[in-house]
């Protein structure tokens, strides 16, 4: 019997060393970039009068420094798409500290965004200009790609601990309907090795334990939370394509753009709770998942203000603030269904997720990582509905539908 002629043991071997290697960079890298934002969000709660009003000028900032310095790193997570398409040659090492930088000061000063987008960039960059860079992985298939996809699940795991989640997100966000096998190995290690540096290197893990529920997973309050994060999902996708779409039509010049909109949107941080929905929205989160007062207006508020924060030009990511969204979004949905309100939290939490990011896998294994496996069919149940209710749409620009992907037209 031939062996496969796809199947080579020595290139494999040395993707998964690499890939390895890349996981505990990424992994150290992400460990710091998430210990000192989350310095900075204390801080700035602590003293938000200090900070919030220099929110437009830390908008020009930034733009400035990506106009004169970032040339393609301005292109964010579009760039990695194109580069694990191998529609872009390379991906610029400059793009770790504008990034970083960028999303530092976004916070400091009151932003409402994420940090995935972060990690996964530096990740991926990582990966991406290492193999690229060693002659011997060029003369391996595909390899780029690879080492690219597995930098996104190291980025992934080191930041949120969720090496599961990581390693699906990774394998099935870049086209909708297939799933990259070939790097599933090197992703898995990647990933491993993300979370064990970055947890050694003491960066928090988020963890919470549900209460038992007599509620079955295939019932009507499920279907209800199903949908209910779908369409929250889909809302937000919508309107973040359609903020950068018509702030960009308005305000052509990004200096003016995100100098004016920033005052506009330091305004409402401060006069909509106070800075309640400034940054990345773990209080939310923590809220939501102890059972304390959330209102019912909080997920549509923090919607609203992540969806103007990154339209306007700030730095950051998506899934965080996402996270603290379907939190608030089950929450208050919770009282109504006659569910737990920390089962309801949780399963939004994930599901809306899922929605926005066109993804089924990743938010079932974040939700079961990070809230326990003893809901997986519960976590299942929700985020396949939420997928199934977002239309099909995507925050992620770049995001490709497999033509074998016969559930609809975006």
């Amino acid at each position: 019997m031939q062996p496969s002629k796809s199947f080579s043991l020595l290139p494999t071997l040395l993707l998964c060393l690499l890939a390895i290697g890349t996981g505990l960079l990424t992994g150290a890298i992400t460990a710091g970039f998430g210990r000192i934002l989350l310095w900075i969000g204390t801080v700035r709660t602590a003293h938000l009068l200090w900070f919030l009003p220099f929110l437009p000028l830390a908008g020009i900032l930034m733009v400035w420094v990506y106009q004169k310095y970032g040339k393609e790193s301005s292109q964010g997570m579009s760039l990695i798409f194109d580069a694990a398409n191998g529609k872009a040659d390379r991906i610029p090492l400059r793009l770790i500290p504008l990034l970083i930088g960028s999303t530092w000061l976004t916070h400091l000063c009151g932003g409402s965004a994420g940090r995935e987008g972060v990690a996964v960039q530096l990740g991926a960059t990582v990966a991406h200009c290492t193999g690229s860079r060693i002659p011997v992985f060029r003369r391996i298939p595909d390899a780029v790609r690879i080492l690219t996809i597995s930098g996104m699940a190291a980025g992934f795991s080191g930041l949120f601990h969720a090496p599961l989640a990581a390693v699906c997100f990774a394998l099935e966000v870049l086209a909708v309907g297939k799933l990259e096998y070939r790097a599933l190995l090197p992703s898995a290690l990647s990933a491993v090795a993300a979370y064990l540096i970055s947890t050694a290197l003491g960066l928090e893990t988020f963890q919470v334990v549900l209460p038992e529920t007599t509620t079955p997973p295939l019932s009507f309050q499920m279907l209800l939370l199903g949908i209910a994060a779908g369409l929250t999902g889909g809302l937000f996708t919508l309107l973040l394509r359609l903020g950068k779409q018509q702030t960009a039509k308005w305000l052509p010049n990004p200096l003016v753009r995100i100098g004016v909109c920033g005052v506009v949107l330091a305004i409402l941080l401060y006069l909509c709770g106070n800075g309640r929905y400034t940054g990345l929205g773990t209080n939310l989160i923590s809220l939501a998942c102890s059972g304390e007062t959330v209102y019912c207006f909080d997920f549509l508020c923090k919607l609203l203000l992540t969806v103007f924060t990154l339209s306007i030009g700030f730095q950051g990511g998506e899934v965080t603030p996402l996270f603290a969204i379907g939190a608030c979004l089950g929450a208050a949905l919770a009282p109504c269904l006659g569910i737990p309100t920390a089962l309801a939290a949780a399963l939004c939490y994930a599901a809306v997720f899922g929605s926005a990011s066109n993804t089924l896998l990743a938010p079932i294994c974040i939700g079961t990582e990070v809230f326990g496996f003893a809901y997986l069919p519960h976590f299942a149940v929700v985020c396949t509905i939420a997928r199934l209710c977002n239309g099909n749409r995507s925050m992620y620009g770049k995001q490709t539908v497999s033509p074998l992907f016969l559930t609809g037209k975006e």
